[in-house]
């Protein structure tokens, strides 16, 4: 079953489990205040009240082969007063939160680039899996600015203060392999049907046991 009720995206739902897919191809999927503003509406309205389908797990991907999420839309942010900037980074914030605080599983499925801001989803999600040619990173300070969607405090979480701080600081990017070998990324598939097929495996995994207990674990965890 799919529902289109929204410009930039597409659910899925298939037993039980939600594939939410960000369709802004052409940009390769980068954020922008619509964007937030349609996540937040799925999050909230749809994704945490929908019980029609009896949903235990989400898919959270990008179209196409080339991004998950190639960051903000800096096109839109280059005109934005200090208060547009301020609210644009509240959304931002806010949809990542929603993705955190799901009361159920949430894999980010990254096929292609995840910088700023696309990284910063994949780390509110519970799992991220990648394709072959994944791309992470945090790059703000380059363009004078920090990672204003909770990345600060996720990478060093998931992956240690002082490692987050070096590729926060240097700006690099870090490619598939390497995300592995860090801990960012729990597995790395190579093509994104396989990506898509891993994450069903998954959560088809946790849908077996009590889902009381594996959104308890998931709030303490947190």
């Amino acid at each position: 079953m799919i529902k289109n009720n929204y410009k930039y995206l597409t659910i899925e739902i298939d037993n039980g489990i939600e594939i939410l897919t960000l369709n802004r191809e052409d940009k390769l999927n980068a954020l922008n205040s619509e964007v937030f503003d349609e996540l937040r509406d799925f999050l909230v309205s749809t994704c945490q009240k929908d019980s029609e389908h009896n949903i235990k797990g989400l898919i959270f991907t990008g179209a196409g082969e080339k991004a998950f999420i190639a960051g903000a839309d800096i096109s839109e942010m280059d005109g934005m007063s200090n208060k547009a900037a301020e609210e644009f980074a509240h959304k931002g914030q806010e949809v990542s939160l929603l993705f955190e605080e799901m009361r159920y599983p949430v894999i980010a499925a990254v096929n292609g680039f995840a910088l700023g801001g696309g990284c910063e989803m994949a780390l509110a999600c519970d799992f991220i899996i990648c394709t072959e040619n994944s791309i992470f990173g945090l790059p703000e300070v380059g363009l004078g600015l920090i990672p204003g969607f909770g990345g600060t405090q996720r990478l060093a979480k998931v992956i240690g203060r002082n490692r987050a701080k070096e590729i926060i600081y240097t700006g690099r990017k870090i490619k598939a392999d390497e995300a592995k070998q860090i801990g960012l990324v729990l597995d790395i598939l190579p093509t994104k049907e396989d990506l898509i097929a891993k994450a069903k495996d998954i959560l088809g995994k946790t849908m077996r046991n009590s889902p009381n207990a594996v959104g308890v674990v998931k709030y303490v965890v947190n």
